[in-house]
């Protein structure tokens, strides 16, 4: 009776949009395009949809199937496929919690980026003036004005993750506004979400759309997209371009949180999920390629600027090195004025060649930039340089909110569905008591990442917090489905749904391929990890105006191996108590029968 009256989607479009609004993320719109830069543009698409095929879509139908057959969050659904498994839901929660830590953070940094672009003029587009008022800043000067932003007056971050400093205070307000914002989204549970997500999940592209218009439109633009769609076949011999294409597939769903158990949990009992799977796989994945489209178009015009700024700081040397006339000398012509020089004056060529050597539009666009650097810092050079900037920059950052938010939504619905399946905490708290506690535990614990060694935390969760754990997860869940479970009554449950089996493709992608691909991703990164040694992480050195590394200290360390433990051991030590209880059980009910056959012993010569 309990799940009967568990609330429900209003329309199976609600459903999608859930769905699409939270794999649809940032990781669409800053790590597929890196990826794609990384490994070799048009070329990295085969191994990226030849894995979307083998690995992504089989294991998103596999874990809406669960959530919509057993109608229960991660926790309860594993539970209810065997008491040894619960561990499972456990672990998923445990890793949606550590996202939910780190990933508000960003969408606190978009609120504050977004604030600032209502300014006449952005703040990272020119260097403050210093404290004596006779120049700029050094370290702005040192680094740019979009790096001294991002690092200095977003994050004030100190030399290393052993300074910690105190609280940036806007960063702060900005993270409470998101948890307030996450909270109103999620107040009513599936009733209130249905609602948001017909935004958060449809503006995104409006946004795109228009940015792509304006991206395709500017100077250079084309170089970028005519650099995104040219393959280079050889990458593909590469074992590290495979890889990163599954585990970008692997990740960009959304796969292992228990959010997509949960949102299926919210579905009617015959909600055709297989279609609906397939829907949202595909418009992730074209999403990931329409976004890197309007990234390369934007990065085109950032490396065309870079390159003519390079060639023109060239021609003013060679002007003066001339003594000609300024429009004498163009950007067109200045190799044949170059050979004119080594010609006349070959020690003045010998000066002046390497610098111009040094300006080239591939190296531009071979410079591979990931996560917040291409968001925040990148993004935000190249939006400077537009016309109407304030207005590009007000569209872009609240683009970045709306997918973080989607994001959000699914994530912490991961953790509050297994939470109300609990009958104790349904009958004691309400939807909003208990959704606001579980946001209010979160900002508490996601202060940390605002102080000024915040960021080096923030890596630390990123990189560590939930890739490993994740693979772990699906893993356990696929050999569950196709050899614990048993392939043969998972065909029964999806015929009981949809009123027909899996076909052939379902069947040998969840009992073979899927597995075969994890396990060799998890194998990879366990032997990536070892070899690696000491992990190390990028800090900021004011001196130099950029980035360098630097290993984590022993507590550092020690801290990413309770990362990666943390929610993995949950597995293991949910299956030992399930056994211990069993023993104490069956020892209980050995005990009650000896019992009672010693009081029939004594009443027998009574009677």
């Amino acid at each position: 009776m309990e799940k009967d009256a568990r609330p429900s989607w209003d329309n199976p479009t609600q459903f999608v949009l859930a769905c699409v609004s939270y794999a649809v993320g940032l990781g669409n719109v800053w790590r597929f395009p890196y990826l794609c830069q990384m490994h070799g543009g048009g070329g990295f698409m085969i191994p990226y949809l030849l894995m979307l095929a083998l690995e992504g879509i089989p294991l998103f139908y596999m874990e809406l199937a669960i959530g919509q057959r057993m109608r229960l969050g991660s926790i309860g659904a594993w539970n209810a496929i065997s008491p040894y498994l619960g561990g499972v839901g456990i672990a998923s929660v445990v890793t949606s919690l550590y996202l939910c830590l780190y990933y508000n953070v960003i969408n606190a940094w978009s609120f504050w980026y977004l604030f600032q672009s209502f300014q006449s003029v952005l703040p990272w587009s020119e260097c403050p003036i210093n404290n004596n008022l006779t120049g700029f800043v050094e370290e702005c000067e040192i680094a740019t004005p979009t790096q001294y932003f991002f690092y200095r007056e977003t994050l004030d971050i100190s030399s290393s993750i052993d300074e910690n400093g105190g609280v940036h205070m806007g960063q702060a307000l900005c993270l409470l506004l998101s948890w307030m914002i996450v909270y109103l989204f999620i107040v009513k549970g599936v009733k209130s979400t249905g609602k948001v997500v017909y935004f958060t999940a449809t503006f995104p592209y409006i946004v795109l759309f228009i940015y792509l218009i304006r991206g395709v439109t500017l100077h250079g633009a084309l170089n970028g997209v005519k650099y995104m769609f040219t393959p280079k076949l050889e990458q593909l011999a590469n074992p590290q371009t495979w890889i990163n294409a599954a585990t970008q597939i692997f990740f960009s769903l959304g796969l292992g949180f228990g959010s997509l158990i949960a949102f299926a949990s919210y579905n009617h009992h015959n909600n055709n999920f297989e279609h609906q799977a397939i829907m949202v796989s595909l418009i992730n994945s074209g999403t990931s390629i329409f976004a890197s489209i309007v990234t390369f178009s934007i990065y085109g015009f950032k490396a065309t600027l870079n390159y003519e700024n390079c060639l023109e700081k060239v021609r003013v040397l060679l002007l003066n090195i001339l003594e000609m006339a300024e429009d004498s000398i163009t950007q067109d012509n200045l190799d044949y004025w170059m050979s004119e020089l080594n010609r006349t004056q070959p020690e003045q060529y010998a000066g002046l060649s390497p610098k111009l050597d040094s300006c080239n539009l591939e190296s531009e666009l071979d410079t591979a930039v990931e996560g917040t650097g291409l968001a925040f810092i990148v993004y935000s050079e190249a939006i400077k340089n537009m016309p109407a900037a304030q207005l590009w920059s007000v569209l872009y950052f609240i683009m970045l909110l709306l997918l973080g938010m989607g994001s959000m939504l699914g994530n912490v619905t991961a953790i509050i569905t297994p939470l109300r399946d609990f009958k104790v905490l349904a009958r004691n708290f309400s939807n909003g008591t208990l959704n606001g506690l579980v946001c209010l535990l979160c900002l508490l614990l996601g202060l940390g990442f605002t102080t000024r060694s915040g960021n080096y935390w923030f890596t630390m969760f990123n990189e560590y917090g939930a890739t490993f754990s994740l693979l772990f997860i699906v893993l356990v869940e696929v050999i569950t489905v196709g050899y614990i479970y048993g392939l043969k009554r998972f065909e029964k449950d999806v015929e009981d749904m949809l009123g027909r089996r899996p076909n052939w493709y379902w069947k040998i992608m969840l009992a073979g391929v899927s597995p075969i691909l994890l396990i060799s991703l998890f194998v990879f990164y366990i032997i990536n990890y070892i070899q690696g040694g000491t992990p190390t992480y990028q800090a900021w050195n004011k001196d130099l105006g950029k980035s360098v590394v630097m290993e984590y200290p022993w507590y550092g360390q020690a801290f990413i191996a309770l990362l990666l433990v943390s929610s993995v051991s949950c597995v293991p030590l949910n299956a030992l108590y399930a056994f211990c209880m069993k023993k104490q059980k069956i020892i209980q009910s050995q005990e009650c029968t000896i019992s009672m056959n010693t009081v029939k012993s004594a009443c027998k010569p009574c009677c």
